[in-house]
């Protein structure tokens, strides 16, 4: 991996169930369980398939218009699947996106099911990752363990 290709955050427990989660720009956010407001990992998930397509359906449609209404809604069912782990099915991104009246908001509504499809076919990197199926490694870092 070269600087330009990682992406990394780093998660450190503040409490039993509750974990601080920090990116290399400063950004920081709460993790849990759900049992406060902090987003549960399913949240984040969700969110970052959402968010992840609406940054690139911004961008495109926004230099046409600017949206009127721009809302985006992630849904899906956590279930314990036939091997007895838990995953997320039935994943669904649903946009609510209106323009104003005129030409420049003609064409913004024209590039929308464009834009949308682009994000979903190949631009959006965390729905790609989760449709792709990617393995992933869980590692125990050298000399963690306390003796």
């Amino acid at each position: 991996m070269s600087e330009d290709t990682l992406r990394s955050v780093e998660i450190e427990r503040t409490s039993l169930g509750k974990y601080a989660v920090r990116n290399v720009r400063g950004g920081s956010m709460s993790m849990g369980t759900g049992e406060d407001a902090s987003f549960t990992p399913v949240e984040l998930l969700l969110a970052a398939i959402g968010g992840c397509t609406s940054i690139d359906v911004d961008h495109i449609t926004s230099r046409r218009a600017e949206p009127t209404q721009f809302s985006v809604e992630v849904t899906g069912d956590k279930i314990r699947d036939d091997a007895g782990g838990n995953r997320m099915q039935n994943l669904r991104v649903e946009f609510t996106v209106t323009f104003p009246v005129g030409a420049d908001g003609d064409r913004a509504r024209e590039a929308l099911p464009r834009s949308l499809q682009q994000s979903h076919d190949r631009l959006c990197t965390v729905s790609r990752t989760v449709e792709l199926g990617t393995p992933i490694s869980i590692v125990e870092a050298a000399g963690s363990a306390e003796h």
